[in-house]
């Protein structure tokens, strides 16, 4: 069901966390069957359990499926459960129990190292919401001092973390993300993931700009529609997203890795928006020429 080669040289992927309802290996089947270049792995209990007795065997089922269908991956740890049946992406790293900090930062670096057995070209993670009286410069201490083992773990798998901005957290935009990084001493396993959606719905910037101003740090993409000052994942042509010169703008950086399509909320009809959003996004990639860093237009690519 392959839908052709995209224009630009971006390679897409989609994400689990909108699969759920399948079973990993029939999600994974499914995205190489319709053409997908690769997979946003999020792990949970459902897809590659990162608390498993037997995570090391389930990683290495899964690295030789995905090797045979050909398909790349990234690892997501945005699971809304896997750590507490009771709160939402609870425990977080800003929590104020140290104990609780301390099981989200091992769950990422779990996740790290699950990461480098699947050859995955980024792991994901996110703050969290501050916790009620939390103090912004406590909460940005807890940030810093939670992530040092997991950073820790990147650079020794030399798989880079890629931090997102999450609306409602407390590193929520761009400018959050660069804070971060100050108060790490900018150390270089410290990536980004750009959501294109979050972009539209509270950046300054336009989603393009956004994704030139991120460049030197992007290492994940995830990308949906989504409308001003609503943060709410929607299928493309819902929201009011122009992606042509988004998709544009990421090609012209440069980014190797993939743009995974971000559905958490639509699995119960997950593979039909797997199906049609690729085609979508290869027309927009298709829709208007690639211009060169300098910003003058390029013949080819």
């Amino acid at each position: 069901m392959s839908t052709g080669t995209p224009a630009l040289p971006l390679r897409f992927g989609y994400g689990t966390n909108g699969l759920t309802d399948l079973r990993l290996d029939d999600a994974l089947a499914l995205l190489a069957d319709l053409g997908y270049d690769g997979v946003g792995l999020t792990l949970d209990h459902m897809h590659l359990d990162p608390l498993a007795e037997d995570l090391a065997a389930r990683t290495r089922r899964v690295a030789h499926r995905l090797d045979a269908l050909g398909l790349d991956v990234t690892v997501e740890t945005g699971a809304r459960y896997v750590l507490d049946p009771r709160r939402k992406h609870g425990p977080s790293l800003l929590d104020p129990d140290p104990d609780d900090r301390a099981r989200r930062a091992d769950l990422l670096v779990r996740a790290v190292r699950v990461a480098a057995d699947l050859g995955a070209h980024a792991v994901h993670c996110f703050s969290g919401i501050t916790p009620p009286g939390t103090d912004e410069e406590t909460a940005w201490t807890r940030l810093a001092e939670a992530l040092g083992p997991v950073l820790e773990a990147a650079e020794d798998t030399g798989v880079p973390l890629a931090v997102e901005p999450e609306p409602g957290h407390l590193l929520a935009t761009l400018a959050g993300f660069h804070h971060l990084r100050r108060l790490l001493g900018d150390p270089a396993p410290l990536g980004l993931t750009l959501d294109i959606g979050h972009c539209q719905c509270l950046e300054p910037l336009s989603p393009a700009d956004c994704v030139r101003e991120a460049a030197p740090w992007l290492r994940h993409v995830q990308i949906e529609d989504m409308r001003r000052g609503v943060h709410e994942h929607l299928p493309f042509g819902d929201g009011e997203i122009d992606f042509p010169p988004v998709l544009h703008a990421l090609a012209d950086t440069g980014y190797q890795g993939l743009t995974v399509v971000e559905l958490p909320r639509h699995s119960h009809a997950g593979p039909h928006f797997a199906e049609v959003s690729l085609p979508f996004l290869r027309g927009a990639a298709a829709a208007a020429p690639l211009t060169s860093r300098s910003g003058e237009p390029s013949a080819t690519h």
